[in-house]
């Protein structure tokens, strides 16, 4: 059974730095193609950025230059490095794990204060 575990959220000001964290276990995690979505109250769900299994990687274009999508394959690990934060990055981050079925985590809240 295949499981998300995000870690990592919290809350800062903003121009801060947050690193985001998610574990994937019960599956060959090299097999997926990973990204991180976000939620924010009254809004849907949207993708922040995605990575292959290859390193390839693509970004929304309200986080380009802030935040860096990265992978562990030897770690079964998916990073999110959130610089320069602003009040808007504010929601539930959401892990998502894509190959022929596709998984999500249970979420961890970013909170940005102005």
């Amino acid at each position: 059974q295949v499981q998300l575990v995000e870690s990592g959220g919290g809350l800062v000001q903003a121009g801060g730095s947050l690193r985001l964290s998610c574990v994937l276990s019960g599956s060959m995690f090299s097999l997926y193609l990973m990204g991180w979505y976000r939620q924010a109250p009254g809004e849907q769900r949207e993708l922040v950025a995605g990575i292959t299994s290859g390193g390839s990687t693509n970004y929304a274009d309200s986080v380009k230059g802030r935040f860096t999508i990265s992978r562990d394959n030897a770690k079964n690990t998916v990073y999110l490095q959130m610089n320069n934060l602003k009040p808007e990055d504010t929601a539930v981050y959401y892990c998502n794990a894509k190959a022929l079925r596709v998984y999500w985590g249970q979420g961890t809240q970013v909170t940005v204060s102005s």
